[in-house]
């Protein structure tokens, strides 16, 4: 590096360092998934709970509409401190379904899970795996996110395609702050 240029390998040494040092690109969880937080069956265990709760009907559903990409985003963000709930949670609906019916939740017809999921909101989840959280706030916990999810900003993450904000007849908001400013020359 006597010229004071730096060579492509250096360049890429360098940014890449920078990048892991501002955080550009890290995720909070394991790497070889597309998610940030989950493992690929917790996404499908909660695509598939989300899907109870929002179903598809003439509109997508709550795991079309990105749901589960929005609770994933929020877990390495604004909802770090619920990284265990979800991680025990998820766990504990797969124990429960093995127990119930010998199946993971993801295997179950769409009865079954219904039925899995109003016994863990009348806290009568089979077996004693749900220590960490009870399976009533955790449900309730999953039917809030998947609600924030379905209906709020595409931008966090969820309603993709603005589908819930259509589906209402809603208009795309505008960004705040830009309503009413009106371009002046200089």
């Amino acid at each position: 590096m006597k010229s004071g240029k730096l060579s492509r390998r250096q360049f890429l040494e360098v940014a890449l360092a920078a990048a892991a040092a501002s955080g550009i690109g890290v995720a909070c969880g394991r790497n070889g998934t597309p998610w940030r937080f989950f493992s690929i069956d917790e996404a499908q265990t909660l695509a598939a709970i989300s899907d109870q709760i929002i179903p598809a009907d003439q509109d997508p559903g709550a795991s079309w509409a990105g749901v589960v990409n929005y609770i994933d985003r929020q877990l390495c963000g604004p909802f770090q401190n619920l990284q265990d709930a979800y991680r025990s949670g998820l766990a504990a609906v797969n124990q429960s379904s093995q127990l119930a019916y010998g199946k993971k939740f993801i295997d179950l017809d769409s009865h079954q899970q219904t039925e899995l999921l109003q016994r863990f909101e009348r806290e009568r989840s089979p077996g004693a795996v749900w220590q960490r959280i009870t399976s009533s706030d955790f449900f309730s916990m999953l039917i809030d996110h998947t609600m924030q999810g379905y209906y709020g900003d595409p931008r966090h993450g969820g309603n993709r395609d603005a589908v819930s904000w259509k589906m209402l007849g809603l208009p795309y908001p505008p960004v705040r702050g830009r309503q009413g400013v009106k371009a002046t020359k200089a």
